[in-house]
C-alpha cells in the first residue's frame, strides 16, 4: 500500500532541507520564503534491518524495500485558508496527503530569517493549526448545509446520525481546537469519513534543531512538547541541516563516524520514517525467495487475506491458506527448508491476524 506523507510548516523553517536528507531528488532550499512552489515529491525507502538480513541469508536476485512518498509543500503563512500567499492551492496538497510532517523550527540562528521576526514553536505550530482548522471549518458548514436538506422530513437516518456529527466537529474546531481531538466511535467517524478534514489527519511534530540540541532537544523542544501533549501526534527531533551534511558523505563508515561524534546511532530521518510508519498504525511483512525479498506494508490488525490483498487484490478473493514463518526463526535456522524440517512453518486461515515481520507465502486460487 503506498503512504504519503506532506512536509508542512511555516516559510524558512527547514522543510525543503529535511526533504532533501529524505529523498534524492533536490528541492531548492534557500533562505527566503516560498522556495518551494510546486510540491516537490521523492519516493524513498523505509529503513529494516531485518529485510538486509534476509537478504544476507537468501541471496536473491533483487530487493525490494517498503517505500513512502514524501511531499514538500510549499510554507503556509497567516491567511492560506482565505487564499493569501499561495494558500488554497497548498492546502490541496495537504488534502491528498495521508499524514502531516510538521516541521518547525526549534533554533536560534540570526543568519536565517524567521518569517514573523523571532522563534517561538508554539505560536508557529499555532498559526498552522489554525489556518487548518479555518478551512476544515469551512468545509463542515458545507457539509452541514448539505446534511441538512437531506435529512428534510425525517427520513433519512444515517443523514440525520451524520449532521449531528458535524455539528460537534463545528463546536471542536470553532473552539480552537483540530478534528483530531474529537472522540468518535469506529461506526461514527465512517459516517463523516468522506469530509477529508485536514485536522483529521495523523500528525508528527519534527523540531528542528542545531546539531548541539540533536540528541537531547532544547527549550523550545520543551515547549512544544508540552504544548501538544493533550494531541493525538507524535513528536521527534531532527538537526536538518546536520542531516544534510551526513548525507554529503560518501562512505558508510563516514557517516557511522559523524553520527558517533553527535552521540547518535543512525540518521535522524531513518527515526522519521519509522516514527511516520507508527503514526499510521502501520507494518511489514516480507516474502522470500531466490528471485526477490520484499518487505510489504499493511495496517496492523490485518487479517491473512487483507495482507495478501496488498500484493493483489486477487490473492485476497481466492484466498486458500498462507504460509508463515516468524522473523526470529527463518534467522537462527537459515532458511524456510530448515524452518518447514524443524516444524517452525505454519498454516494459517483467513482469520490470522499478521504480525510485524512475519515471512509469508500465500496460496489463493482464482
Amino acid at each position: 500500500m503506498a503512504l504519503k506523507c506532506g512536509i508542512v510548516g511555516l516559510p524558512n523553517v527547514g522543510k525543503s532541507t529535511l526533504f532533501n536528507c529524505l529523498s534524492n531528488a533536490k528541492a531548492q532550499s534557500a533562505n527566503f520564503p516560498f522556495c518551494t512552489i510546486e510540491p516537490n515529491v521523492g519516493v524513498i525507502t523505509v529503513p529494516d534491518d531485518r529485510l538486509t538480513k534476509l537478504e544476507e541469508l537468501v541471496k536473491p536476485q533483487r530487493v525490494q524495500p517498503a517505500t513512502v512518498e514524501i511531499v514538500d509543500i510549499a510554507g503556509l503563512v497567516k491567511g492560506a485558508s482565505k487564499g493569501e500567499g499561495l494558500g488554497n492551492k497548498f492546502l490541496g496538497n495537504i488534502r491528498e496527503t495521508d499524514a502531516i510532517l510538521h516541521v518547525i523550527r526549534c533554533f536560534e540562528d540570526e543568519n536565517v530569517t524567521h518569517v514573523d521576526g523571532s522563534v517561538d514553536p508554539v505560536r508557529d505550530k499555532e498559526v498552522i493549526d489554525f489556518e487548518l482548522q479555518l478551512k476544515d471549518l469551512e468545509t463542515v458548514e458545507n457539509n452541514i448545509a448539505r446534511l441538512q436538506k437531506a435529512t428534510k422530513g425525517g427520513q433519512n437516518k444515517t443523514a440525520a446520525k451524520a449532521l449531528t456529527i458535524a455539528e460537534r466537529y463545528k463546536e471542536t474546531l470553532e473552539s480552537g481546537k483540530s478534528a483530531r481531538t474529537l472522540q468518535l466511535e469506529e461506526d461514527e467517524f465512517e459516517l463523516v469519513k468522506d469530509f477529508q478534514l485536514l485536522t483529521n489527519k495523523p500528525i508528527l511534530y519534527v523540531c528542528n534543531v542545531d546539531e548541539n540540541s540533536a540528541v537531547d532537544g532544547n527549550a523550545h523542544v520543551e515547549a512544544l512538547r508540552n504544548s501538544v501533549k493533550d494531541e493525538k501526534a507524535g513528536l521527534i527531533i531532527v538537526a536538518a541541516a546536520t542531516e544534510a551534511d551526513i548525507a554529503e558523505l560518501e562512505t558508510y563508515e563516514e557517516k557511522q563516524m559523524f553520527l558517533e561524534d553527535m552521540g547518535l546511532k543512525e540518521p535522524g530521518v531513518n527515526k522519521l520514517i519509522r516514527a511516520a510508519y507508527s503514526l499510521l498504525d502501520l507494518e511489514t511483512y516480507f516474502t522470500a525467495g531466490v528471485k526477490e525479498v520484499r518487505a510489504w506494508t499493511y495496517p496492523k490488525g490485518a487479517k491473512a487475506p487483507q495482507a495478501a490483498a496488498v500484493i493483489h487484490t486477487d490473492f485476497e478473493k481466492g484466498f486458500i491458506r498462507a504460509e508463515v514463518i516468524k522473523y526470529n526463526d527463518y534467522v537462527e535456522l537459515g532458511s524456510e527448508n530448515a524452518c518447514k524440517e524443524a516444524g517452525k512453518l505454519n498454516v494459517e486461515g483467513k482469520e490470522y491476524v499478521v504480525q510485524d515481520g512475519d515471512i509469508m507465502h500465500f496460496r489463493f486460487n482464482v
